[in-house]
């Protein structure tokens, strides 16, 4: 058939040259005639003849396939006037746009770029004959998404100036859904096992929003790989998948994958060696070395030992070590030995450290940040976290980090640090409402980094139903070069506990206080704070008796000396919707002697996040708190009493209504505080929205006690909630249902806020 087709071609070529067959002659000059949008040029580069040269009928052919070939024209003709010789062309048409519609699971620009790779994009010159591999190439990207039912038209619509534009018409049809998915071979472990990691399987109950029943070849792909390490990292060594049969229904909307294994056989360990230029002592690897002789075979404590391995070389500044992991296998013992081979290289020196990017942000500010230093080894893992305090700062939007070599030299580089910048202050307004408090106004100015110096300055006011409070605060978190911090903090705050479900009071709290802190690790804080408070109280209409007898021991105002110790920890790798780490808060509040009342209250708080697979995050944290008075003052004032339920305690529960009651029925709080809880995250349903929005679902557990924590006292409730970091703030909503709710609790099922800082 090919032998057909460049006969008939070479005819063609022949007759359409008829003119020039008649006898050879020297060209003196070439005139090419029909161009539009080509130039000339780039006819006469692509042309295998130039004046001088003889044409006759031999070469001819070679010409105008030559002209073929670039795809640029589709038709050439070639006459002879004199001894001129005349290229006729017609060109092809310029793609000038495609457009694409009906697509919905794939983006529009992956898809151009799928038609790009065969080589049709705007601009190109087109060819009708692409057409096909048009609809041939879209299939492909959407059978990939199982989407075994779409079709594609496409229609070519000419334009003025020898252009066309195509639109693509696409009808995706339903993605085809796994209905079940057999290992077959499987001796060892049973399919329930195996699956259980897969990304692909037959859809649960949660299938609408985890579409994991969604068919996918990368995905299945990515499944397969996932099953060959879960038996590498038992001993199956020889493991392997003999074919993998995947069987459409004749509707394509149902999928059946069938999976054949050979599993192999167990394969031991029976040596472990470190060899090469081993730098230090053996001795100090071999507890990097998590393999044990005599257990089975596993890759990936291999990969991960080979990984501990790396990091410790890096640290002592062979930033580029080299390390092979060498296996040995006896077939007939089914035993494998595994030899280590250390390349550490040359022991790479920092020669400078180089800021990008920083307009704004002084030098120092980024430097001090840095735990790389100059002059010193160059550590992988003193980069990575120079470049998580970067961030942590919130001064910039990106922090990239780069290790450039030195020209000439073989051990040294420089590290090159580029930040982009963005906005660190804020003059801010705004209205919030939540059930707790009520409609909210706030205005603030606050500048997280004064005049690029890192330094904090705020100057805030808000008012709510329940609240007024006016504050003026600096801090500076490098006081010292030691990176020890130093704040100020002046405000003033009056609050009617009366609309926030407690008794019926008021106070007017003034507040001057000075802190220290001094970091003891990089997510470590020590903190010391000194305040004056100057409290007066005020009772309502009808308040309880315990106040009025409060108020009778100890007057209606107060002036205290408090002083405040802390410790913090803070592992997370984000402040809003963290996915790894822990925060943990414990401090001690102490009035000094002098002081009107004399009391202190502990607090420790704790919250951890766990990944899961596909994005899933687990989180528990525990809430602990104690107060008593000391000294002439009888019990702790009423008025720093702890509280709990509500959406940051104890969901499903009215805020601050759990635990102990006034004489008037009304929540009065307690001195001592018991809440914690779990909560499973979930990524939301589309990836755009996986930095703005957050569900879970919970358990929550907790009380406040007087004196005695009474344990059949706790309350529990579960629910689902959401947060949504909206363009005019953060909204909060929560759906709980109280576990053992008591005739006296009072119950609120759904609770939200609007405007919450974060």
């Amino acid at each position: 058939m090919r032998t057909f087709q460049q006969a008939f071609l070479a005819l063609v070529l022949l007759l359409l040259a008829f003119p020039l067959l008649a006898a050879p002659f020297v060209v003196k000059d070439i005139r090419i005639e029909g161009l539009q949008r080509i130039s000339p040029g780039t006819v006469f580069n692509y042309l295998p003849v130039k004046p001088g040269d003889t044409l006759d009928q031999h070469n001819i052919p070679k010409v105008i396939r030559a002209l073929y070939k670039t795809g640029f024209f589709k038709d050439i003709q070639l006459r002879r006037r004199g001894d001129v010789l005349i290229v006729e062309v017609v060109e092809r048409p310029a793609i000038a746009q495609i457009e694409i519609t009906g697509n919905k699971s794939i983006k529009t620009e992956d898809l151009k770029k799928g038609l790009q790779d065969i080589g049709l994009a705007e601009g190109r010159t087109f060819n009708r004959s692409v057409l096909a591999k048009i609809k041939q190439e879209l299939k492909r990207q959407f059978f990939n998404e199982g989407k075994y039912g779409v079709s594609v038209e496409a229609e070519v619509t000419p334009l003025e100036r020898n252009r066309v534009a195509i639109n693509i018409n696409i009808h995706e049809g339903e993605t085809a859904r796994i209905k079940g998915i057999d290992i077959v071979g499987n001796r060892s472990f049973s399919d329930e096992e195996l699956l259980s990691g897969f990304q692909s399987r037959p859809g649960g109950w949660l299938a609408w929003f985890t579409k994991e029943d969604q068919y996918s070849r990368q995905k299945l792909a990515g499944d397969l790989e996932l099953l060959k390490s879960f038996y590498l990292d038992r001993g199956y060594l020889k493991f392997k998948v003999n074919s993998t049969q995947v069987t459409i229904t004749p509707d394509k909307k149902d999928i059946y994958i069938t999976i054949n294994v050979d599993e192999g056989d167990i394969y031991t360990l029976s040596d472990i060696r470190i060899t090469g230029d081993l730098v230090v002592d053996p001795q100090e690897y071999f507890p990097l070395i998590h393999l044990r002789r005599g257990e089975p075979f596993s890759r990936r404590a291999v990969v991960d030992s080979t990984d501990r391995i790396t990091e410790k070389l890096s640290e002592m500044g062979y930033a580029f070590a080299n390390i092979n992991h060498i296996p040995e296998v006896d077939e007939e013992k089914k035993m494998v030995s595994i030899t280590f081979y250390l390349d550490p290289g040359k022991r790479v020196y920092v020669r400078r450290i180089e800021i990008k990017g920083n307009s704004r942000t002084r030098d120092r500010v980024i430097r001090r940040e840095m735990r790389q230093m100059e002059d010193a080894w160059l550590s992988n893992s003193k980069l990575k976290l120079s470049r998580e305090r970067l961030r942590r700062l919130g001064f910039f939007e990106d922090v990239t980090l780069e290790t450039p070599a030195v020209p000439g030299s073989t051990d040294l580089t420089d590290v090159v640090v580029t930040v982009k910048e963005k906005p660190s202050g804020s003059l801010a307004g705004g209205v919030g409402y939540s059930q707790s408090q009520g409609v909210s106004f706030t205005a603030s100015i606050t500048e997280d980094n004064f005049l690029g110096t890192g330094k904090k300055v705020t100057l805030a006011f808000n008012t709510s139903n329940y609240n007024t409070h006016y504050q003026l605060s600096y801090y500076n978190p490098y006081a010292t070069v030691d990176g020890i911090s130093r704040g100020f903090n002046l405000s003033y705050r009056k609050t009617n506990y009366n609309e926030l479900n407690v008794a019926d009071y008021r106070t007017d709290r003034s507040v001057a206080s000075v802190n220290y802190g001094v970091p003891t690790s990089d997510f470590n804080r020590l903190t010391a704070a000194f305040a004056i408070e100057l409290i007066d109280l005020k009772l309502g209409s009808l308040p309880p008796k315990e106040i009025i007898d409060f108020v009778a021991r100890e007057g209606d105002r107060y002036l205290d000396f408090k002083l405040t110790s802390s410790w913090r920890h803070d592992s997370r790798d984000s402040a809003i919707f963290p996915t790894v780490g822990n925060t943990q808060r414990f401090s001690l509040t102490v009035t000094m002697p002098g002081s009107d009342l004399q009391f202190y209250k502990l607090y420790y708080y704790v919250r951890h996040y766990i990944p899961l697979y596909r994005s899933f995050v687990f989180s528990a944290r525990a809430d602990v708190a104690f107060g008593d008075s000391y000294g002439s003052t009888s019990t702790l004032p009423f008025f720093e009493n702890f509280f709990a339920g509500g959406q940051k305690s104890v969901r499903g529960f009215k805020s601050n209504t759990l635990g102990p009651r006034d004489s008037t029925g009304d929540p009065l709080g307690g001195n001592r505080k018991l809440t914690g809880g779990i909560e499973l995250y979930a990524p939301p349903p589309f990836k755009e929205l996986a930095s703005t929005l957050r569900l879970s679902t919970f358990l929550d557990v907790g009380n406040v006690f007087q004196d005695t924590i009474e344990w059949d006292e706790l309350r529990y409730s579960v629910g689902v909630a959401a947060t949504w970091l909206s363009p005019m703030g953060a909204m909060s909503v929560s759906y709980g249902v109280p576990l053992n709710d008591k005739d006296y609790d009072e119950v609120e099922n759904f609770q939200f806020s609007f405007g919450s800082v974060f």
